[in-house]
């Protein structure tokens, strides 16, 4: 390993115990939250309450000294509460921009799916341009720009159903489910009487994280292993039980994905064994079942096996 990887992957897991001390016994899901926060890609956490998705998200704006912000979605949400909006001053007899809560680096929108589809979709040029037009005018996000959504999947009163267009936003959904006995026992006795939340301190600034998130795109991939992706993603669009695949958007996330996946372990370089491992998280959210596949109780779990073994992985390679 070259010195800059090493100092890098030690930055990288410092951040990691920092988000360890906060959220217990989820090693798995933190990794997959640094990946997205490397990668550059948004996330979906959809999971029901109480299970520590918005402590998680406190923690790495913490962790990172970037600008944080919450909205918090509810039915009466106007998309100018999110973007912003332009006022008009008689005097000068101009129009000045007062930027909504979307101009920051780390963005929780919790509860999204409490947003109308009208609200929901002011996000759509955000998420993918990174710049939010109001009143004609563009405004550009500031870098880095992260949006992490929550919603609870048990909730369905006052919910409106996340388009698929925005769906196909997000790089990763996961859930961080319920804690074993023994974490939550852990948690008990730690975090009733102390709250490591507040005392966290930054192991890097906004900067620093801008220069990993470069650094990680510089990591290879070869080309049977760009086709093994590429294969993967291409299935899914083909396969008799799902009516919509994946889109060639899912391949460049999970690509980038694989990427940042493959710096967290140490490597600048990824191995087939990284996109597999990531496929359920980038490519779950976008495909929809067939009617009949969905009434016989066929599951995505299913179907990623099955597509696993029709596609031939290609031999590791050490570099």
């Amino acid at each position: 390993m070259d010195t800059r990887l090493e100092n890098d992957v030690r930055i990288v897991g410092d951040l990691k115990r920092n988000l360890e001390s906060c959220i217990y016994g989820k090693s798995d899901e933190i990794d997959l939250m640094l990946t997205a926060l490397l990668a550059g890609g948004h996330v979906l956490l959809e999971d029901v309450p109480g299970t520590g998705k918005t402590v998680l998200i406190k923690a790495l704006a913490k962790s990172v000294q970037a600008q944080f912000r919450r909205i918090q979605c509810n039915p009466d949400l106007l998309p100018t509460d999110i973007t912003g909006v332009s006022i008009y001053h008689p005097k000068t007899e101009t129009f000045e921009f007062r930027p909504g809560p979307i101009m920051t680096n780390i963005l929780l929108i919790d509860e999204i799916n409490r947003a109308t589809t009208k609200t929901q979709s002011a996000l759509l040029e955000a998420m993918e341009e990174h710049h939010v037009t109001v009143d004609g005018e563009p405004h550009t996000l500031p870098r880095p720009f992260l949006l992490l959504a929550t919603q609870n999947p048990i909730d369905f009163e006052g919910t409106y159903v996340l388009p698929e267009a925005q769906l196909d936003r997000f790089m990763l959904k996961f859930a961080l489910g319920y804690p074993d006995e023994g974490t939550e026992l852990r948690m008990a006795q730690v975090q009733t009487t102390v709250r490591p939340l507040e005392d966290l301190q930054p192991v890097m600034d906004a900067g620093r994280l801008i220069e990993l998130q470069e650094r990680v795109k510089t990591i290879h991939m070869e080309e049977s292993v760009a086709q093994y992706t590429v294969e993967l993603v291409r299935r899914t669009r083909e396969h008799r039980q799902l009516l919509l695949g994946a889109s060639p958007r899912a391949t460049l996330a999970l690509v980038s994905a694989a990427k940042a996946y493959a710096f967290l372990q140490g490597r600048d370089f990824v191995i087939p064994d990284d996109v597999k491992w990531l496929v359920p998280y980038v490519l779950g959210h976008r495909l929809v079942l067939e009617t009949e596949a969905r009434m016989e109780g066929v599951t995505l779990e299913s179907i990623f096996e099955s597509i696993y073994r029709d596609v031939k992985v290609p031999v590791r390679l050490e570099r």
